[in-house]
């Protein structure tokens, strides 16, 4: 398997700025989720997914496995695999062994986490025919960069097949995730291939225990966004004061994760003209994730240029897999 050197990670900079306008804006405090992947959110996330609690990355899991072949089949020979968010790369491996067994293929996942691109390199090691190419950016912007490189003639593939998996697309509000996956049809031709994975909706109670696990797993993903701004930006958080909650939908469609200050206090934040305060039983909103009727998938696709070529679920776990393809 070759690979390139990976890009340079994003400046804490962007971090800053993104902590500065969410803690300081009024109203609602929030921190973007994709902040939680620095090299130790990753390795927590890592332990989440292999919780009997936290089924959905088992059931993409499985239904990569079991789908990989219909996948590679429906793909030109030669297509290139770009991934937004590959993580560690573990449940893309199945699909990347049955396309290099074809052709040899170009892999390229977009991750703004030096440590997740690193851990999916090493995962990687051994698949023949694989060239590992990744960029460190967003998902759009890698995307972008992936599509100008096609045109210019310097991709070395004509097709592409877009990976974005593990109901990632949950994190956007719904009319979010429609402008979201408008904005990738943007940068694909007609005949590109995307694999979407989401997760279906559940009981509530099932919801909850998958985002708050009785080990506290999920709770120290959640807080390791406030130790990493200590670590990376001087804030000074105490990390006791806090306490993971999560709020969920009745009705099993959408969930949040908080951070809820157990006391009165402030923080220094570089940037503030002052410290940042918190109120008793104040929140930092950090992630939310919502999920859907397997009904409804079919015309968010359509609606942003894609047409449903396959669609599996998984018998254990309610969640989907969908091969789309760009009209």
């Amino acid at each position: 398997m070759a690979h390139a050197s990976l890009l340079a990670s994003p400046p804490c900079t962007a971090l800053a700025q993104d902590a500065l306008a969410g803690l300081t804006a009024g109203g609602q405090k929030t921190l973007p989720c994709k902040y939680f992947y620095d090299e130790v959110g990753t390795l927590l996330f890592e332990v989440i997914c292999a919780l009997p609690e936290y089924g959905l990355s088992d059931a993409d899991q499985r239904l990569i496995e079991a789908h990989a072949a219909e996948v590679a089949a429906a793909c030109n020979p030669g297509t290139a695999v770009v991934e937004l968010g590959s993580g560690s790369a573990r449940k893309t491996r199945p699909l990347l062994e049955a396309l290099a067994a074809r052709q040899a293929t170009l892999y390229l996942p977009i991750e703004i986490s030096p440590a997740a691109i690193e851990r999916s390199r090493r995962g990687l090691e051994g698949v023949a025919g694989l060239q590992f190419r990744p960029l460190a950016a967003e998902y759009l912007d890698g995307l972008a960069q992936v599509a100008a490189r096609r045109r210019a003639g310097r991709l070395g593939a004509e097709r592409l097949l877009v990976l974005f998996l593990g109901s990632t697309l949950g994190n956007f509000a719904p009319a979010e995730a429609a402008d979201f996956l408008r904005s990738v049809r943007r940068h694909l031709r007609r005949g590109d291939h995307l694999l979407l994975g989401l997760d279906l909706a559940k009981p509530a109670r099932q919801l909850r225990l998958a985002y708050d696990d009785p080990a506290g797993v999920t709770a120290a993903f959640n807080l390791n966004l406030l130790a990493r701004l200590n670590r990376e930006l001087g804030t000074d958080f105490d990390l006791r004061q806090w306490r993971h909650q999560v709020k969920c939908d009745r009705r099993g469609r959408w969930v949040q994760m908080h951070l809820r200050s157990r006391r009165t206090q402030t923080v220094r934040l570089p940037g503030a003209p002052r410290p940042v305060s918190f109120r008793r039983g104040e929140t930092i909103w950090t992630e939310s994730s919502h999920k859907v009727h397997r009904r409804d998938i079919a015309p968010l696709l359509a609606g942003a240029g894609f047409r449903l070529r396959r669609q599996w679920t998984d018998e254990q776990w309610p969640f989907a897999e969908t091969l789309a393809q760009a009209v």
